[in-house]
């Protein structure tokens, strides 16, 4: 008995830990949904595969999500850290892996940031009661530029190819599976990925070519499916909808109408940063999915960009509707079972660990 339980003592202590850790990655997104919103909204509607095409307003996309999406994270990330000076400098250093990165540096951000403002925090700690009368205001505003311009600095030469790596080699690990024609296996590197908001690498720097050329020679490819299927995001927020902690449950209808109609993932990926358990729902989901449109031989002509339900529609060939879709459904249908289990069906407490 007592062997047991010092078994069960550091695996509660590990489950406390990564609840915590995915609780404060997503308290770096979650006040900035409204922006995600905002974004989600103009590139469904005015990208050039969207609902009305726009190419002025369309313009918006690119430095929205390039720009001033990561440096929010990088500022409220800091904010979180050391108050109003580190959500400066948390702002200043994730320009730096903007610079450095030809990808959207969201997960960047969320290290960055409240990096350079705990860098600040113990410079504080350093110079706090040495400063001489008078100087106060010149020495800390210096201190804060210095920090905040170091770190961008280092996102530019340092970070930003650092998480590049890091984007190559999970590119790469999907690239052996599909390889190996092992595509179900591939939803363990995919989804985890994806939440950590490197979908658009894998998708449109590996998956997205790869698919073209297999495209081009029998008319349809299933890798253009493995990491755009709408399903298992849609199931992971309708757990949440009915199963998830109350305050939360409001924000959700929203963010299932820009997932699913409007083709932007990364409105669902906070929730599962919040409990990252909810990670298998996400995994059970894509690799569903995956099987169910080997199953069917289904695929699409190209890359579904943003990957909405109607984009699947406008992508599908001819006569292959019913495995497109089945994949989709089948995969939301996992994704949410697995999902209201993991929430407990709605009875476990909102602050019990994952």
């Amino acid at each position: 008995m007592a062997s047991t339980e010092v078994l069960e003592v550091p695996n509660t202590e590990v489950k406390v830990k990564i609840q915590r850790f995915g609780g404060y990655l997503a308290g770096m997104v979650m006040p900035n949904i409204p922006a995600f919103l905002a974004w989600g909204v103009i590139t469904a509607v005015f990208i050039p595969t969207g609902w009305y095409p726009d190419e002025r307003l369309a313009a918006l996309v690119g430095p929205m999500v390039m720009v001033l999406l990561p440096v929010l994270i990088g500022y409220t990330g800091g904010r979180m850290v050391h108050g109003q000076r580190g959500a400066v400098v948390g702002a200043v250093a994730t320009i730096g892996i903007v610079v450095g990165s030809t990808a959207p540096m969201f997960f960047g951000a969320m290290i960055v940031g409240p990096l350079a403002a705990y860098l600040l925090k113990r410079v504080d700690s350093l110079t706090g009661g040495r400063i001489r009368p008078g100087f106060e205001m010149l020495v800390t505003n210096f201190t804060a530029g210095i920090v905040g311009g170091a770190m961008a600095l280092a996102g530019v030469v340092g970070i930003g190819p650092i998480m590049r790596t890091v984007t190559n080699a999970v590119g790469a690990g999907v690239q052996e599976l599909v390889n190996h024609q092992a595509l179900p296996v591939a939803a363990v590197l995919i989804e985890p990925a994806k939440v950590l908001f490197l979908n658009n690498a894998i998708n449109h720097g590996v998956l997205g070519p790869l698919g073209a050329a297999e495209s081009a020679v029998t008319g349809k490819s299933i890798l253009f499916m493995l990491e755009t299927n709408p399903g298992p995001g849609f199931g992971i927020l309708l757990a949440y909808l009915l199963f998830g902690p109350r305050m939360l449950r409001p924000s959700v209808p929203a963010a299932m109408a820009i997932q699913f109609l409007g083709g932007i993932h990364e409105i669902y990926f906070p929730y599962v940063l919040m409990k990252p358990r909810m990670i298998l729902a996400a995994i059970a989901g894509g690799a569903a999915g995956i099987a169910t449109f080997i199953a069917t031989d289904a695929g699409l002509v190209a890359t579904p960009s943003p990957g909405s339900v109607f984009a699947y529609l406008a992508e599908t060939p001819r006569g292959g509707l019913f495995g497109v879709f089945a994949g989709v459904l089948i995969a939301a249908a996992v994704s949410f079972a697995v999902g209201s289990t993991l929430l407990g069906f709605g009875r476990l407490k909102e602050d019990e660990p994952s």
